[in-house]
């Protein structure tokens, strides 16, 4: 299964959580890619969107290569498997996990357009444009988790068979439009998988926002304003 863009694999996505009776009240999209999916689901169910920030741990010595997750109320996830097996030492670790919250912490200022979001007793849809190992929406889950929300649900396009079953374990459920037992790359699953810019999801929020003003109707305040 693949799809044009972002934009088509939400709106595929939307249709198929808007014909099953969705019990969620705010839809939130990981940045950056997986708000652009996020923002055509939020339309499709005329719900509220949102953010929440994720950071991936690199290898100390070589940070593309993944070894763990971190989200917002200082949730840290490590792959202690990796971590050993790449022989990573703990001193250089900890500066790239300090180095990773000043990044999520600017993240979460520059893309929280209405606050920090108040997810206490509520029903939250959590969308990304696609799951692979599952780490980064785990961290995601689990921040969601500890700020309260009474049901965290995951909606994504396409999921590795690991990645889905990882993610079973800790949502309340878990929907995808494809399970992949040969997944190797959520791009691969896309005609056009451009890198998005911070710009476009300050702007998807801003939409959403002026034309679905229901961030207090919601339940949803801007903690400055309690």
């Amino acid at each position: 299964m693949t799809f044009l863009s972002r934009e088509d694999a939400g709106r595929q996505l939307g249709g198929f959580l808007k014909n099953g009776h969705l019990d969620a009240q705010v839809v939130l999209g990981l940045p950056r890619g997986g708000v652009v999916v996020a923002a055509e689901v939020a339309d499709m169910l005329g719900l509220p969107l949102d953010v929440v920030v994720v950071r991936k741990i690199g290898h100390p010595r070589h940070r593309e290569f993944a070894v763990g997750a971190m989200a917002e109320g200082d949730v840290v996830i490590l792959d202690e498997n990796a971590i050993a097996k790449t022989g990573v030492v703990r001193e250089e670790l900890v500066d790239v996990i300090k180095e990773e919250r000043e990044r999520l912490t600017a993240y979460q200022r520059r893309f929280e357009i209405s606050g920090p979001l108040n997810v206490t007793d509520k029903s939250v849809l959590v969308v990304d444009d696609g799951l692979a190992t599952g780490a980064t929406t785990e961290a995601a889950v689990r921040s969601l988790r500890q700020r309260g929300a009474r049901q965290v649900i995951l909606a994504v396009p396409v999921a590795s068979d690991s990645g889905y079953n990882r993610l079973n374990r800790v949502c309340d459920a878990v929907f995808a439009l494809a399970v992949d037992p040969e997944f190797d790359a959520v791009g691969r699953y896309y005609d056009e998988f451009r890198q998005t810019s911070d710009d476009e999801v300050i702007a998807l929020l801003a939409d959403n926002h002026r034309r679905i003003p229901g961030l207090l109707q919601h339940g949803y305040k801007n903690h400055n304003s309690q």
